[in-house]
């Protein structure tokens, strides 16, 4: 494994992308922490605390108030019964006021605190029970399917939960490793059990004759494991428990990260929030903060002795908090839970450039989505067919980062419904356990929840239009209820604290167009599948891509595309971990990306794989561009002649006339 960077540069950039150096920063979120309550201060009371305020006002501010202890929002009481009635009737409402914006709670599940939480700060109206009525955004604990919606937004993406599976981010990961190995160096080495456990134990054994000093450790994860379950350490590649996985359920193995940095002696990773706001375009924004989540035995670099003991060597906090030395803490500076930026404060003490650990972890954040990207748009176009009525999508991921001692960061694995829960169970007493909050998790996900529904929102542009700067005020309290209307968001909004995730793509797009070759042959490939709804390719419809391409000829003949289409497809299809239609026997995308690899080393044999792909592409995108056009002029009726000239720039292309259409 190399100790390079391997990303790329971006200078002093990632400072303008609010990610400002640890030094300072904890001070002022000390002062302004994401997670503490936005709305406006209310004035000082007389009498004692339990007492209600005197007056019409105070007796409302009372009722708020037992409403947000209650949990109910704008969805329980009577005050919520008026809201519901107020919101179904809001399309025949004739003052031209907009109601306020509307969620749907009723399947938020472990993030429906944190979420309340952040609803009451943007005074939003919530749907504890769901609407009858479309509501503007839908918050979903676990997947996209939970529900039929036709509008609106949802904070899932199709297909993420199978796209970020173990199995499927490695290769992924994999195949960016293929064409940019040294872009794609913070991913550990990894192999695939059963079916790549021959290929495992004979690379470790080339490795090891190679380099006699080398004595690896190997991390073996379930494939559907979650909190790290079922997960265990080896030395030995011809340990049985790997050849038990095929009885079992697939795994990925991986080399264990034997240097990590260390602090207090103890092993920690970042659990980093990131914002996939869009997938076209392709927005991205990261949260300037995360959760450090700390072993909870001092670490010792891996033995035959300690192999098992998991507290010093796993950092997964379900696991952690089951150890008697588990420290729950509320401070964000000490404990088996932290902030990020606790720590970043501390490295910078130490004379670390955080700067450039910053610009690290956005690289690999960007190229990790730029790798998922192709497979979630096969799963997009599935379910969410263009020109037919659905949600658009919005996700927040958890991303689990590692940093070695030289502060490279590692990427572990990225988490499709990362746990926003703002409380943990503690022993209240012997035998008694309840919840109780966490400081550290309130001050970190809410923020996160709160600024990714500031950036959705899908009523921000109204109000922006229509705001004028010397209508600007603080509501007093005894104003309207919460989620009462525009003009309350719009108040809400400007008590709320500065957008804690900051905006990393199309902002860097740039500097990581290159790497984006797979996106276009997705892009082919879903050109191709014909069936809208579908997430295979049939062997018609390679065929068609094959012969619209011009890709046979006589020395590739379209019985060695049919050939070519059957071995690579009965392979894929034999390892049995697709997720996507198991019934459907047709080529995945992995498949047909592993094809079209196949096809570019046969064309373009003296280039570098990248160079061969990316010369296929434009042979490829510039031959369907002529034939679109040529399409396009039959429909008017001004086809060109048989026998014509054909499109310049097509058989040898540079920069060819449909190279930036065909992009995604």
């Amino acid at each position: 494994m190399g100790t390079g960077t391997g990303t790329t540069e971006m200078g002093t950039e990632p400072a303008g992308v609010g990610m400002e150096p640890a030094g300072t920063e904890p001070a002022r979120e000390a002062e302004e922490p994401p997670g503490s309550p936005a709305l406006p201060a209310e004035p000082p009371q007389a009498g004692p605390p339990g007492a209600g305020p005197p007056g019409e006002a105070g007796r409302q501010r009372q009722r708020q108030r037992e409403l947000g202890r209650r949990g109910a929002g704008a969805g329980q009481g009577p005050g919520g019964r008026a809201a519901r009635g107020r919101a179904r009737r809001a399309p025949g409402r004739r003052g031209g006021e907009e109601p306020g914006v509307t969620v749907d709670s009723s399947k938020a599940k472990t993030s429906l605190e944190a979420l309340k939480i952040s609803l009451r700060q943007l005074r939003w109206k919530e749907f504890p029970f769901g609407r009858r009525l479309p509501c503007d955004i839908y918050w979903h604990g676990v997947s996209f399917h939970d529900n039929n919606i036709f509008s609106g937004q949802v904070n899932k993406f199709p297909g993420m939960m199978e796209t970020v599976r173990k199995i499927t981010l490695s290769r992924a990961m994999r195949t960016m490793q293929d064409l940019f190995p040294l872009e794609y160096n913070f991913y550990p080495r990894s192999w695939i059990l059963p079916e790549e456990l021959p290929l495992f134990v004979a690379e470790v054994r080339v490795l090891r004759a190679s380099d006699p000093s080398w004595q690896p450790t190997f991390i073996v994860k379930p494939d559907g494991g979650c909190q790290g379950d079922g997960i265990y350490l080896v030395k030995d590649p011809r340990d049985g428990r790997l050849a038990g996985s095929g009885h079992g359920r697939p795994a990925v193995v991986q080399e264990y990260i034997c240097k990590p940095l260390l602090m207090d002696k103890l092993k920690f990773d970042i659990r980093l929030y990131v914002l996939l706001k869009s997938l076209e375009p392709l927005e991205i924004y990261i949260a300037k903060d995360g959760l450090s989540r700390f072993c909870t035995e001092p670490y010792q670099e891996p033995t035959l002795k300690n192999l098992h003991q998991v507290f010093m060597h796993l950092t997964n906090y379900s696991l952690n908090i089951h150890s008697e030395n588990f420290i729950h803490s509320d401070s964000v500076n000490t404990g088996s839970k932290r902030t990020f930026s606790s720590i970043l404060c501390r490295l910078s003490s130490r004379g670390a450039d955080v700067k450039k650990l910053w610009s690290d972890i956005i690289s690999l954040v960007i190229k990790t989505i730029i790798a998922l990207t192709p497979e979630l748009k096969v799963y997009y176009q599935s379910d969410i067919p263009a020109g037919k009525p659905g949600p658009t999508c919005f996700q927040i991921l958890g991303f689990d980062i590692l940093l070695m001692k030289n502060l490279k960061p590692m990427l572990l694995e990225v988490n499709a419904n990362p746990s926003m829960r703002i409380e943990h169970e503690q022993e209240l007493s012997p035998g008694v356990f309840g919840n109780v909050p966490s400081p550290v998790d309130e001050e970190v996900k809410v923020a996160v929840i709160r600024d990714t529904l500031r950036l959705v929102d899908p009523q921000k542009k109204k109000r922006k239009d229509a705001q004028c700067p010397s209508l600007e005020r603080v509501p007093e309290p005894s104003e309207s209820p919460l989620g009462a209307g525009p003009d309350a968001a719009r108040d809400a909004e400007a008590a709320l604290p500065s957008l804690c995730l900051k905006q990393v793509f199309p902002k860097y797009a740039k500097q990581f167009s290159h790497l984006r070759l797979v996106d276009r042959v997705a892009k082919l490939f879903i050109r191709f599948l014909g069936v809208k709804g579908t997430t295979k390719l049939g062997p018609t419809g390679f065929r068609t891509f094959v012969r619209n391409c011009k890709l046979s000829n006589s020395n590739f003949s379209m019985a060695a595309v049919d050939i070519l289409y059957i071995d690579i497809t009965r392979r894929w299809n034999s390892m049995g971990i697709d997720h996507k239609e198991p019934g459907n026997t047709g080529m995945c995308l992995q498949a047909f990306v592993e094809a079209f690899f196949c096809l570019a080393q046969k064309k373009y044999k003296s280039l570098p794989l990248h160079e061969q792909v990316a010369s296929l592409l434009e042979f490829c995108e510039c031959h369907l561009a002529a034939l679109d056009e040529r399409r396009l002029l039959w429909g008017w009726g001004a086809l060109p002649a048989r026998g014509a000239a054909p499109q310049p720039g097509c058989a040898a292309p540079t920069e060819p006339q449909g190279h930036q259409a065909g992009r995604l």
